[in-house]
């Protein structure tokens, strides 16, 4: 069966440091070694996911990092309606960037066209900016 992922837009951040700088500020109130993004859908192939996916950020119109999916969890908001939280791993692995539109709300993204893990070596790699990468992966070359 090939892996299943979930891509979500990450509204709000400039880059992977500020996703994992808000992250770090919401820590004590997640699970030790969790991330927390609770969505208004639940997925129906829960099972697929869990089973090794990811959920794969688009920061300003480019993949660049994903978290390992741990758990699913129901939670209510104070309107009483019930949404999913999905768990991550706390750790963010960079990826190779990969444009994507804009869109609503999550989506499946099939593993074979999820971007590749960067290297352990190059998951810091400040040699290229982010806007660089999102402009070389816009036209095809990275």
């Amino acid at each position: 069966m090939e892996q299943l992922h979930i891509l979500k837009l990450c509204v709000g951040a400039e880059s992977v440091e500020d996703l994992d700088q808000w992250q770090a500020a919401q820590a004590p109130r997640w699970p030790a070694g969790c991330a927390v993004h609770v969505t208004r859908m639940w997925p129906k192939r829960e099972a697929e996911l869990l089973s090794g996916g990811s959920l794969y950020w688009v920061i300003k119109g480019v993949i660049l990092c994903r978290q390992r999916l741990i758990r699913l969890e129901e939670r209510r908001g104070d309107d009483g309606i019930p949404r999913c939280a999905l768990v991550m791993d706390r750790q963010i692995l960079r990826t190779e960037a990969a444009p994507r539109r804009p869109f609503q709300g999550w989506r499946y993204m099939q593993g074979k066209d999820a971007p590749r893990d960067l290297a352990p070596s190059r998951s810091g790699d400040d040699s290229i900016p982010e806007d660089l990468a999102r402009a070389l992966a816009e036209i095809g070359l990275r």
